[in-house]
């Protein structure tokens, strides 16, 4: 099949005449559909209905060890909330620190004890003061670029490759002291949708970084997040740290954001000896306990990760069709466009990648025809996207009915966007 810019000027003309007028009929219907935001389906949410019911009696509410997790106490976490966790992500029960509900406060949390107290807690060499710098892998999570901005820390970005970060880069930076740290999503970036290699995951463990404090904010958001079959498989970075002189290089975010309820889930602090107990000196500070009830039922409901996994393959049956669905359009309309697409094995996301200088346009004509998108350069530091042409593509909320008909709208629009552009270079 030709593409767009292999066309003649007359062929393009009237190729863009044609989309015009298609696009034109589609504005006058009025859709409202929206692909914004990564958030689980009222399907999705129904499988964690179960949840709900755990907890009913007063003798419900007793730990394994007797504990009444109505009142006060156990500032680190149940422990068999922990032991979960600690079986989710490989590691000891007490290398976990069990948190409220939400993976993005905890990191937002630990990044504010870095800017008072420093890494290691000790109050030495807080970050607060110190011009620093933070890598920020992009395209990324939006939310990890707000906390540096709140922070007032200086984003530097490195490209996202189909094997993670990109190391090279990241070695090359981390020979500067003020770069304090990076922020990476491992298994099923957002929005990519890349896990990193192993051979990814050796090199950052293995790195020399000028800053003896340095941090890796280990955002393993997806961590059981699969769509097809057992999905992509990640190292274990603390296998890769333990005993070495990086033993305290990483911070592993983990919840139940995405397994759950978003907003009433459970999140995990994973990490060294010595970072969990800097952790906890300060958190005594600031409570006593978080919310053992929610970790109680949450423990009763998934069990164990074998269980989890069987949860999740129920959340894959939802949400496969849909990138299924929104694969086989793209291949299907954008044949003859510069366009390409992620097709991720787990996660929430695609990444679409238009034609340079038009993704913009693409996210307007959208919004015009009534399918909100995620802003564009979202997803990059400071919202800039140099090249204009990543769009963060959302499935997961939709019915299917409604992604097809966001899908027919959004391939029209990238398709107008590039003759448009094409035409303009031309004129």
């Amino acid at each position: 099949m030709k593409r767009y810019t292999e066309f003649d000027t007359n062929e393009l003309k009237n190729e863009f005449s044609r989309l015009k007028a298609e696009y034109d009929a589609v504005r006058a219907k009025g859709l409202k559909l929206d692909m914004s935001r990564g958030k689980p389906s009222p399907a999705q949410l129904d499988v964690g209905t179960p949840l709900l019911s755990e907890l009913i009696f007063p003798e419900d509410c007793r730990a394994e060890d007797g504990t009444d997790v109505r009142n006060y106490g156990i500032l680190a976490g149940l422990p068999e909330c922990r032991r979960l966790f600690g079986e989710l992500t490989s590691m000891p029960a007490e290398n976990v620190v069990i948190y409220g509900e939400s993976s993005l406060t905890l990191m937002y949390d630990t990044f504010a004890r870095c800017m008072l107290f420093g890494a290691d807690g000790s109050g030495k060499e807080p970050w607060a003061g110190q011009k620093i710098k933070f890598i920020c892998p992009a395209p990324g999570y939006d939310r990890h670029f707000a906390i540096c901005e709140d922070m007032g820390v200086e984003m530097v970005k490195v490209d996202m490759t189909p094997e993670g970060p990109d190391v090279d880069a990241v070695l090359r930076l981390i020979k500067d002291p003020s770069v304090k740290g990076m922020w990476c999503v491992p298994k099923y970036s957002n929005p990519d949708g890349y896990t990193c290699s192993d051979e990814t995951v050796r090199r950052l463990a293995s790195m020399k970084p000028a800053a003896r404090d340095f941090r890796i904010f280990w955002d393993n958001a997806y961590i059981v997040h699969d769509l097809y079959g057992e999905g992509d498989r990640l190292l274990n970075i603390f296998d890769l740290t333990r005993g070495t002189e990086n033993e305290d290089m990483v911070f592993e975010f983990v919840s139940t954001a995405k397994i759950t309820f978003p907003g009433a889930g459970v999140a995990a602090f994973v990490s060294s000896d010595a970072n969990v107990a800097a952790m906890l000196s300060h958190l005594k500070a600031q409570s006593i306990s978080h919310d053992k009830i929610n970790q109680l039922r949450h423990v009763r409901y998934l069990k164990n990760a074998a269980h989890i996994k069987e949860i999740m393959k129920k959340h894959a049956q939802i949400l496969r069709p849909k990138f299924d669905l929104l694969k086989s359009k793209f291949r299907e309309a954008l044949a003859e466009t510069s366009a390409g697409w992620t097709e991720p094995n787990g996660g929430y996301f695609i990444s679409m990648y238009v034609r340079g200088g038009t993704a913009k346009r693409v996210y307007g004509l959208c919004r015009d025809a009534g399918l909100t998108l995620t802003n564009v350069g979202a997803s990059y530091p400071y919202s800039r996207d140099e090249k204009d042409s990543n769009l963060r593509i959302a499935p997961s909320y939709p019915s299917v009915e409604q992604l097809s008909a966001a899908a027919d709208v959004l391939t029209l629009c990238i398709r107008l966007a590039e003759t448009e552009a094409l035409l303009s270079e031309r004129a």
